[in-house]
């Protein structure tokens, strides 16, 4: 299939082809025709596959084929779990739509800024609406908008929407929604949480899955580097240097880790910014712009960077801390190797991170191989792990070793 031979308009392939896609994705031949027909969709590929092309393109002709409405109705509403990737998923869209012969209103809504100029936005309606779960409702409280007549609805990387904890707030918007629509479900993973839910939601649905082919896999060299905990920002510093990395991104487990490390970088003369979920939206924006530019050579980030990033050429990731989900790794390590390019993403394993990486060499059905960096050797040794008693696991008694003892104490008195 091409794009020409999918349905879509003219306009819209002129579009796609000034965005460097010349021919569909294995995920955008299999979901633009079911999307069109108005069929329910589960959509499951890996990140860097073309997920928000593949239901944005056929949602933007499909409202091209209605008739217009005055005022406005929001007709498509896409969900997504952060402010970063309603900000990419909003510009895709804008992109896709520059060249329509009537010019569609698309809102995109997230919190972590004033909501007084989104509901200004919303003056006069608009016909698609991308938004995270929280400001959605805020801005419905406020009656800035409805979505009574949605007629298609997305959720985009709904596992991390359920990771998130929106499970609360997904409910209450399916509840303003009409009962007769289409849903879109996409994302790279679908644990149970996510699968019941679309069991629950979804008619009928297509299911798209689109494995890894060796031919489309992400080039990206993993590698594995012992350490002990106190060495990790030396060798960071060590390895940005070695490697001359212009620019790499850095995922910690908390804030504050990300406003430490980015201090040590900055007295090696390393420029690094923090990015976190407390940073304002702002200032967030203009980190990623900084990043994306080369103004700043390292981002330090908590998970929130994880999704919904898209940086061309980015050389490296590293994780400085491993993520608690194997699942999230997959999504960090993604921030490299994008587009077709190369890159490395590199993990830090410190004594007691040494059984959590094991498990998620398994999820991935890989192997790792260790390493040492000259002068950063491990030498920690994993503290003892406790069972549900506080004793060592592996190294109480057992109960006949105990009833053993006893008999030996009794024969002895």
């Amino acid at each position: 299939m091409s794009f020409e031979s999918s349905g879509l308009s003219s306009a819209l392939v002129r579009a796609t082809r000034e965005r460097g896609y010349l021919e569909p994705t294995a995920i955008q031949a299999q979901a633009i025709p079911a999307v069109l027909k108005g069929l329910d969709v589960l959509g499951s590929a890996q990140t860097g596959s073309g997920k928000t092309a593949a239901f944005a393109l056929p949602i933007l002709q499909r409202l091209l084929d209605l008739p217009r409405d005055r005022p406005r109705q929001v007709r498509a509403l896409l969900l997504v779990p952060t402010r970063e990737l309603a900000a990419q998923v909003g510009d895709t869209l804008r992109h896709f739509a520059q060249y329509l012969p009537e010019p569609l209103k698309i809102a995109v809504l997230f919190g972590g800024v004033s909501i007084n100029p989104q509901m200004m936005g919303l003056r006069g309606g608009a016909d698609i609406v991308v938004a995270t779960p929280g400001r959605l409702l805020d801005l419905l409280d406020h009656n800035a908008l409805r979505i009574d007549e949605v007629g298609v609805l997305v959720l985009d990387e709904a596992d991390r929407l359920l990771d998130l904890g929106f499970a609360e707030e997904l409910n209450r918007i399916l509840g303003q929604l009409p009962a007769r629509r289409q849903n879109l479900f996409f994302s790279a993973t679908f644990p149970p949480v996510v699968q019941g839910l679309a069991d629950q939601l979804l008619r009928d649905p297509v299911r798209i899955e689109v494995p890894l082919a060796p031919e489309t896999q992400p080039d990206i060299l993993q590698r594995a580097i012992e350490v002990d905990t106190a060495k990790r920002t030396p060798l960071l510093r060590h390895l940005i240097k070695e490697h001359g990395w212009t620019r790499v991104l850095v995922f910690v487990a908390t804030k504050y880790a990300t406003e430490l490390v980015t201090h040590k970088l900055g007295l090696a003369g390393i420029h690094a910014h923090a990015f976190h979920g407390e940073l304002s939206q702002g200032a967030r924006t203009q980190v990623l712009a900084d990043f994306k530019a080369s103004r700043v050579q390292v981002v330090v980030a908590t998970d929130v960077a994880a999704r919904g990033i898209d940086v061309a050429r980015l050389p490296a990731v590293v994780n400085y801390d491993l993520p608690r989900s194997p699942v999230d790794y997959v999504h960090r390590i993604g921030r490299t190797g994008r587009a077709g390019q190369s890159g490395v993403a590199v993990s830090f394993i410190t004594a007691d991170a040494e059984a959590h990486f094991r498990l998620i060499e398994k999820r991935q059905g890989v192997r790792v191989p260790r390493e040492q960096v000259p002068g950063f050797e491990r030498v920690e040794v994993a503290a003892p792990v406790l069972d549900a008693h506080g004793g060592v696991k592996g190294q109480r008694p057992s109960k006949k070793d105990k009833l053993r003892a006893a008999a030996a104490r009794s024969r002895g008195g």
